[in-house]
């Protein structure tokens, strides 16, 4: 779609040079009955070259580009009506073009709500300059304290926020799988989390939102950032969306496991239950190690499937741990429902980064 634009575009564009030959006499133009004067000609050439430089900037993906592109539409459109007879057909192009730039816009406008809350979040980080070291680990079970020196996270900066790029696929019941990317902010001493995904849903692009706060938690979904597919703000989100919240410390960010909110149980040499306090909102899971101390599954009763709005056992399974930025952390995930008729795959993450105590 985006190659067929680009072409749609360029070729519309070029297409307006046939305007300013004809008003400069450059051979015989006989798609244009009507005469064109050399001023008019010039708003022709104009419009070429700004659909051409449109299209550059739609290729190179800059924000620009559909601001750009309605001023392209609104002269090419102008220029069309005073030759219609001749030119009535480039509407068709105009109006392509146009809905792809509204779209565009939307895109825009819906990120920057995301862009808005992770720049007011950031400027209100108060930075913790103190390093983990081993008396903070001791009031965790051993297979915890196992797991931070596993990662690493002894000996460096204590974590209070954090920046993950996802890419990954997802799906829901019944419905095929699609692609997404993600980038999310989360941060500790006041609990939030900002995840925004972009995602194509049968060919379309589809976007949403997840913020996450110390007061509420909602989910957005848009197809086109036009039509709202999800708008949620119940009752239920909160608990569900705290369980994610811990999922990421648990998962991406163990030096944030030392938290007071969290009191531990140990379970066995291998096994640690956990529980989470947020503003009076109380979440539990089971945090599964293996020989080498590397975490390899999260388990919550108390995140509800979305589609029914009930809580249903939830895991995390992970693997392919590698170096990221210094960590020793897992880059492969799955999102796991399991339903009373048996286990539903509904998200397989894979980390692209990961970045800590991040300022700008």
């Amino acid at each position: 779609m985006r190659i067929a634009l680009a072409l749609l575009m360029i070729v519309h564009g070029l297409i307006h040079i046939v305007g300013f030959t004809k008003a400069y006499q450059f051979g015989s133009i006989s798609q244009f009955t009507k005469e064109i004067s050399r001023p008019m000609g010039i708003l022709w050439f104009v419009s070429a070259l700004l659909f051409i430089a449109t299209t550059l900037g739609f290729v190179l993906k800059k924000d620009w580009w559909s601001l750009l592109g309605i001023v392209s539409v609104v002269i090419s459109q102008s220029l069309i009506v005073t030759g219609w007879a001749d030119a009535k057909y480039g509407t068709i192009a105009n109006a392509i073009i146009l809905i792809a730039v509204i779209v565009s816009q939307c895109n825009l406008a819906f990120e920057g709500s995301y862009t808005k809350d992770v720049d007011a979040a950031l400027k209100a980080v108060v930075p913790i300059q103190e390093i983990l070291n081993e008396k903070d680990l001791e009031p965790l079970p051993m297979c915890v304290q196992k797991y931070l020196a596993y990662v690493g996270a002894v000996g460096k900066p204590k974590v209070y926020n954090m920046k993950i790029v996802f890419k990954g696929e997802m799906r829901d019941k019944g419905k095929d799988w699609f692609f997404f990317t993600s980038e999310q902010y989360n941060f500790m001493p006041s609990p939030m989390r900002l995840f925004f995904m972009k995602a194509r849903v049968m060919g379309l692009p589809t976007f949403g939102y997840h913020k996450y706060t110390n007061e509420m938690a909602n989910m957005r979904i848009k197809l086109l950032s036009l039509f709202s597919v999800v708008d949620l703000e119940e009752p239920e989100l909160y608990p569900t969306e705290t369980v994610t919240f811990f999922n990421d410390l648990c998962l991406f960010a163990p030096a944030a496991l030392i938290d007071h909110r969290i009191t531990w149980e140990t379970l066995d040499a291998q096994s640690a239950r956990a529980t989470f306090d947020n503003n009076g909102t109380s979440i539990s899971a089971i945090l599964y190690f293996n020989e080498k101390g590397q975490l390899v599954n999260f388990v919550s009763n108390d995140r509800y499937s979305v589609s029914e709005m009930k809580a249903f056992p939830f895991s995390t399974p992970v693997s392919a741990y590698k170096n990221v930025n210094g960590y020793l952390l897992p880059t492969y995930g799955e999102g796991i429902w399991h339903y009373p008729e048996g286990e539903f795959v509904y998200g397989k993450f894979r980390v692209v980064d990961i970045a800590y105590n991040v300022s700008e």
